[in-house]
Formats: C-alpha cells, structure tokens, sequence
C-alpha cells in the first residue's frame, strides 16, 4: 500500500549520532525541544516507520572539523537504506571546511545512492555565501544531489553561555541566496523554515523556484502563522513536512499538522508529493503500508 508521508528530517536514534556527533550538546537540546530523546535500533526505527505509512529520510552528519566530534558516516545511512529501502531514504552529509576532501565526498555520496548532502553552517561554522565553499555545491548540482541546510536559530547550544560557541548567524536563510542564484540546477532545502528570519526564507522562496522550505523542528501547531499562509497558498509546492526526530516524534507531528485545517490536496503535497518528487523517488516513494 503507498505511504502517506515522507518524514524529510530523521536524525539516527542511536549511538552514532546521540552520544558520537551530539556529545555534549544533547541536554541542551532537549531542554529546548521540552522533550527527552527517543532511543531506538535502525530496525526499530525501520518499523516505527511502517507502522504509520511513512517514509523516513536519514541524515548523516560530519562536524569533525569544527566540533572535534566524530561523524555519523554515510555508509551507515546508506546500509540502513539497503537494508530497509521500504522504509528509509538516505542523504548524506559533507563537512565543507574539509575542501577538496569535501568536493571528493559529494561525489561517493552520489555513488552510494543517497539522495542529497545535508549542511549545517552554524555547527559546521561556515558561512554558505563564502564562494570557497561553492565547488562543493557546483559538485552537488553536477551530480543531481539536493543540499538540505539547516537555517534559523538552533536547539543545539540553546539557552547555554554564548550558545557553546554555534552562531546561529550563519543559518541565516539569506545566506543561502547567493547560493541559489549561482547554482539554478541545486534544489536547495532550507530546514526548520529559517526562524525568526522566516519571512526573508519565505521571500527567497517565492523568488526561486530551487529553494524550498522544511517545516522540520517545530510542532505544527506553533508554526507561525505566516508561514501557514504561504504553505497553503502560493508555496505549497516548496513545502515539505519534516519532524526532526529524535527530538519531535513523527506521530505528534502527523497528528498536530492534520489540525491545522489545510486542504487535503495541499496535505498530500507537502506529507508526500513534493519530497517524492525533489529526492527523485517517483513510484517507489510510495512503497511501505498505510
């Protein structure tokens, strides 16, 4: 039976990313989310998934040059993905401060299979519009991966002396821009919808058709209101639905973003049709139970 939805945000619930990459940073983020993590295998993982419908896009992570902290590989998420393909949808993640190693990575990514490379510039600590960094979006687009970044302010570091270090400065959506303009083949995901900068994320958006806006990290019923709007007007084709689980659960989210009142036609795109359609899955995004 096809899925109904394809979580576009799935952080791995296991030691790998909990106590490897988030070392330290864990705490603060659940007390920013107001929620304790859920710890699971990917086979459990796998059949959470099945068991709503849905589709569940993993990320791997690499902060090391930055952070110190060991990354999430993307062969790992790349054997849960063959090992589950019903269930999981792979992107992976490149650190760009590793430069030529970086470009490198985008390319065995690619060949892994994954759908797209993941960013976080305020814990990576680059800035996207720095054009040093765009050889390893030029290879993003060569190579038909879309680049999911992280915008906006962040729950890692949260309410912590000077953030533990994060500037969020650098998530600014409009940072990303420049990006876009330069690289009209990348489909660029800005995730979390860029808050408190969201009315500028929400500009881009409208501006260029490549840039589309994951509403992951927030309960759907505390969306800004603005944002609502455009996601069931003129942006509902650049939408798409993500939890950011392991801190939101998919089922509160899936419950939350069905009170929100939305068309069913505009529910369908942003649970399923348009992440089906930007991670190039067609029919086989719509495998798994209902």
């Amino acid at each position: 039976m096809p899925a109904r939805a394809i979580d576009f945000h799935v952080h791995l619930p296991t030691p790998e990313w909990l106590d490897g990459s988030m070392a330290g940073y864990v705490e603060a983020a659940q007390a920013y989310f107001r929620s304790q993590v859920q710890r699971q295998s990917l086979d459990e993982l796998a059949e959470r998934y099945r068991a709503l419908g849905a589709r569940a896009v993993l990320l791997a992570w690499d902060a090391e040059t930055a952070t110190g902290r060991p990354r999430v590989p993307n062969e790992l998420v790349a054997r849960a993905c063959e090992r589950h393909p019903d269930a999981f949808t792979g992107i992976g993640s490149v650190d760009p401060r590793k430069g030529e190693a970086a470009v490198a990575e985008v390319a065995a990514i690619a060949e892994l299979g994954l759908r797209g490379v993941k960013f976080h510039p305020s814990l990576q600590a680059f800035d996207p519009a720095d054009p040093a960094f765009w050889p390893v979006f030029a290879e993003c687009e060569r190579r038909g991966l879309l680049a999911l970044f992280h915008t906006g302010t962040s729950g890692i570091g949260a309410r912590q002396p000077g953030g533990q270090g994060i500037r969020i400065d650098l998530a600014h959506p409009l940072r990303l821009d420049p990006v876009a303009a330069a690289h009209p083949g990348l489909t660029i995901v800005a995730a979390h919808f860029g808050w408190p900068w969201h009315a500028d994320l929400i500009a881009m958006a409208l501006h260029k058709t490549n840039v589309y806006i994951d509403i992951s990290g927030w309960a759907p019923r505390r969306i800004p209101a603005e944002v609502i709007t455009e996601m069931r007007g003129r942006l509902a084709g650049q939408f798409l639905w993500g939890s950011d689980f392991p801190f939101l659960t998919p089922e509160r989210c899936l419950d939350e973003l069905a009170g929100l009142g939305l068309p069913a036609g505009i529910t369908g795109q942003v649970l399923h049709d348009n992440a089906a359609r930007v991670l190039g899955l067609g029919g086989t995004g719509r495998q798994g139970r209902s």
